[in-house]
């Protein structure tokens, strides 16, 4: 990270710290009393005590677990898919309007069904953060294989290589940039799916905790839990973003620098 780029990081917690700090100022003269707000030092110290006593460390756990096992597998599906309707125009034609009806379902619809099928825990999680995961890297996916330079294909068929190699050592090499991308916007969508599912009904994780905070009258605690869900994701982006310059350099979005 350059001087300026700091610099600039900098200045753009100044905005953000300073309304902190009027809050703090106003909650304090006005004697806040609320079910829904709370001072941001009560917020921190509800944090701190949620560590104490490792609270908030086990349904970070268990949010975690879901969200990166539903991504992996939503993941996995979506770029065997991608790469499948990349390759093949047939296949593309034929399953485009199936693909369309069924993307726009949100994922929170499916929680009936799931729930009917899998029941509370782990599994119906999964498989709903799978759904949610499953269609930006289908999309990307099969948008970056069908653009890849068509004279590499051509190198491939004069090469006669066989279809699986030709994905391995062509395909998946010169539409990883984009790939990867795409599994960028599927981690984020990941932990925001599994903590609303967690909200909604799965009584465990960290969407479990707002709601029991949330019961118990204690808007110190619930911001806290949403305080620290949103450094979840900020700290998640920021190690993709430094994966995807590593791994991609010049490749890599220009303007995603970390």
């Amino acid at each position: 990270m350059n001087p300026a780029t700091a610099k600039d990081r900098v200045k753009a917690l100044v905005l953000p710290l300073a309304l902190v700090l009027g809050f703090e100022a106003w909650a304090r003269a006005s004697h806040l009393q609320s079910d829904s707000l709370a001072p941001p030092s009560a917020i921190i110290m509800a944090l701190a005590g949620a560590f104490a006593d490792f609270s908030i460390l086990a349904a970070t756990r268990d949010t975690l677990f879901s969200a990166f096992t539903g991504l992996a597998v939503g993941s996995i599906v979506g770029l065997a898919l991608g790469i499948a309707f990349g390759i093949s125009d047939v296949l593309n034609r034929l399953m485009e309007v199936t693909i369309e009806a069924i993307r726009p379902i949100p994922s929170i619809a499916l929680l009936p069904i799931a729930l009917i099928a899998l029941g509370f825990g782990y599994r119906m999680e999964i498989l709903i953060v799978a759904f949610a995961c499953l269609w930006p890297v289908l999309i990307l996916s099969r948008a970056a294989v069908r653009g890849i330079e068509p004279r590499l294909i051509e190198v491939s068929r004069a090469l006669r290589l066989p279809a699986t190699q030709r994905v391995w050592k062509i395909i998946i090499p010169a539409a990883l940039p984009r790939i990867f991308v795409a599994f960028r916007l599927s981690a984020g969508i990941a932990l925001i799916v599994a903590v609303t599912v967690e909200i909604a009904i799965n009584p465990l994780g960290l969407g479990a905790g707002i709601m029991l905070a949330q019961q118990a009258l204690r808007p110190d605690l619930m911001l806290a839990y949403l305080v620290w869900i949103g450094a979840i994701g900020y700290a998640l982006n920021i190690l993709l973003v430094v994966a995807q310059h590593r791994l991609f350099g010049r490749a890599a979005l220009s303007g995603d620098s970390p």
